[in-house]
């Protein structure tokens, strides 16, 4: 009797996509994580713990307490390894834990991608962003040899790994100084010298940029400009001040409060991140300070949710696609193995002047 053609599993399916992907070379040393497997594949991870069950009894692979699942046979079929054309995007947190603007900007660069046969894997963890994170880095690109790598948030001493171990990669924010590396960011040295330059022309003589405590170089940068647009300026007996806080509501209210309880208090901020903003028009409405009218305030970044704020803020707008647009050619060329041919490039925002800043009143009283 003739057997009757049995329909292939989707773990036999499972297993027949990894095994081709080892004999291709195509992880090096070790799997990726379950994780990114089971997101990469679209299968469950039951499904996927099944398959590499049957790899493990194949002798392929060993999982190691700890460190994850090593490749023990490469067949190399082809030869030379194939270039991949996946992409990592690294974060320290999570994705909900973004801002809305970067959230859009990932997806849209994620479309982007993915119209190319390409496709953007994020991967997130404190343990990439400590003060020694050469281990986990190790690790996380061992198990994800990526075409191309997308560093965002990122301190210097990400970037010196990435750098020295000659990993492509774009940087999405501002380059540390001594790092030659591709990038794209705002120019938040101009956006910051540019908000001087609006205080200082309304009248305002004691402005403050309040900024989280960072090692970003788009934070340190922010600093500089907002100190340049005063020095630069014609106008004398300007008070410029930069005062950082720990990113918490509390800590926010805390200096802003001591900041505002000043015999001179500023009379116009510069408030980096949007959240941030929140914080502080909230923070000074309790405080009984109408803002324009009291105190000007203007916020260096944009998110969707600015535009439903009373009064409207001024803030400085770069639109989630032109942010895609800008990384996805160092990306491509990368991915392809080529140099970048425009290895730094800063986007300057849209001054929206909104109607948060005025010329400074008389006096501004403070309960």
């Amino acid at each position: 009797m003739r057997p009757i053609p049995q329909r292939q599993s989707l773990v036999s399916q499972t297993v027949a996509i990894l095994r081709d992907e080892i004999e291709q070379g195509a992880w090096g040393e070790w799997l990726p994580a379950e994780r990114v497997l089971c997101g990469s594949l679209q299968v469950s991870r039951n499904t996927l713990r099944l398959a590499l069950q049957q790899l493990r009894r194949d002798g392929l692979i060993q999982p190691e307490h700890g460190a994850g699942t090593r490749i023990l046979a490469q067949t190399g079929r082809g030869g030379k390894r194939l270039q991949s054309r996946d992409v990592g995007l690294l974060l320290p947190d999570p994705m909900e834990h973004l801002r809305p603007t970067q959230a859009l900007w990932i997806d849209e660069l994620r479309a982007m991608l993915s119209e190319r046969g390409c496709r953007l894997h994020t991967f997130h963890g404190r343990q990439y962003f400590r003060a020694n994170p050469a281990p986990a880095l190790r690790k996380l690109v061992a198990q994800n040899p990526h075409g191309c790598w997308i560093l965002t948030l990122s301190n210097e001493t990400i970037q010196h790994w990435f750098e020295r171990n000659e990993i492509p990669c774009v940087i999405a924010g501002s380059v540390h100084p001594g790092r030659h590396l591709p990038f794209r960011d705002l120019d938040h040295r101009a956006t910051c010298r540019h908000a001087a330059g609006v205080f200082l022309g309304l009248g305002h003589r004691s402005m403050a940029l309040l900024m989280a405590k960072s090692q970003l170089a788009g934070d340190l940068e922010s600093e500089a400009g907002f100190l340049d647009g005063v020095r630069a300026s014609s106008q004398t007996g300007a008070e410029v001040l930069v005062r950082c806080h720990d990113g918490t509501v509390a800590g926010i209210s805390n200096l802003l409060r001591r900041l505002m309880e000043q015999k001179a208090p500023p009379t116009a901020l510069l408030v980096a991140n949007a959240y941030h903003y929140l914080t502080v028009v909230s923070r000074l409405a309790q405080m009984k300070l109408q803002i324009p009218q009291d105190i000007s305030v203007i916020s260096r970044d944009e998110d969707p949710f600015l535009s439903f704020l009373v009064p409207r803020p001024a803030r400085y707008v770069v639109s989630a696609q032109a942010l895609a647009k800008s990384l996805l050619q160092p990306v491509l060329e990368l991915l392809e193995g080529r140099s970048v041919t425009q290895p730094a490039l800063r986007l300057m925002p849209e001054f929206i002047r909104g109607e948060t800043v005025a010329e400074p009143s008389a006096g501004a009283s403070v309960e």
